[in-house]
């Protein structure tokens, strides 16, 4: 079990949204990235505002590198345990990708070898993670502009090898998947399927732009039909999920924004009400 309880639609915290945010009624969760809080000191008042309020907070990482052939840094776990118990977290999240080899940092999340060397690796650091972190671990899959060659997995069989290794739960974000199938035709179908509903901690969705040949994962971007679709298919066949809207830069209006998590609410129900109809069919 993943031991991560989220429901409803919620955002990604940014100052730049730290007032629509704190005006939004309720809020099913909301997502703060670590590498955005200060080290030490107070948290941010409107995310106090925000626990005051009942709202869960998640922790969202970028620069553990879980998928790293080097042993996981001990500071940094001991910096993500401390940030998560000063924000009050519910759980931590980070992605399944490296990040640095041999002391350089890419500055990009880059996607792990499909292979069961690197899956060994993986579920070793997961270990380590799980072990130095207070509250449980999600694991997010990446969106990529390349593929490393001599996979030994489809997408889906390596998200299944990588739930099966550990005991971490699953972010899932259908905003990657999106590129992935663009990108790289991966079956996202295949990827919906399997994810088992028991370790699903919860969803990304997020916008994105076409670009030479590529479809771009830019968080800056309106949502485009494809990920809202695919949150449709995984509700259609998990039921309610927890979701929420990613959005980093180029900020729209308080307007677009609630438009687009109405559009993800609708998306859901859509997804639900099949399923319910499927059910008594």
């Amino acid at each position: 079990m993943s031991g991560v309880s989220l429901q409803g639609v919620g955002i990604g915290w940014r100052r730049e949204l730290a007032l629509f945010i704190d005006r939004m009624p309720s809020p099913g969760f909301v997502e703060v990235l670590a590498e955005h809080l200060p080290p030490t000191g107070p948290i941010p008042v409107p995310l106090v505002q925000l626990r005051k309020r009942g709202v869960p907070l998640v922790l969202h990482s970028v620069s553990l590198g879980l998928g790293a052939a080097e042993p996981l840094s001990s500071e940094r776990l001991s910096w993500l345990a401390r940030l998560a118990e000063r924000l009050g977290a519910v759980c931590i999240s980070e992605h399944l990708a490296f990040v640095r080899a041999g002391g350089i940092e890419a500055g990009h999340l880059l996607p792990i070898p499909r292979t069961t060397d690197a899956l060994e690796v993986l579920a070793e650091n997961v270990s380590r993670a799980q072990a130095a972190l207070p509250v449980p671990l999600a694991l997010e899959n990446v969106a990529s502009l390349f593929e490393w060659p001599d996979a030994a997995f489809t997408e889906a069989e390596f998200l299944r090898e990588v739930l099966a290794r550990t005991s971490a739960s699953l972010l899932l974000d259908v905003a990657n998947l999106h590129a992935h199938a663009l990108n790289h035709g991966t079956d996202a179908d295949a990827v919906l399927a399997s994810v088992p509903r028991e370790r699903l901690a919860y969803v990304h969705v997020a916008g994105g732009v076409q670009h030479g040949g590529l479809y771009h994962d830019t968080h800056a971007h309106p949502v485009p039909t494809g990920p809202l679709s695919l949150l449709e298919r995984l509700a259609r066949r998990l039921g309610p999920v927890p979701v929420m809207l990613e959005r980093d830069d180029r900020f729209p209006s308080e307007t677009e924004l609630s438009a687009e998590l109405a559009e993800m609410s609708l998306a859901m129900k859509r997804g639900v009400t099949r399923e319910r109809a499927e059910a008594h069919g």
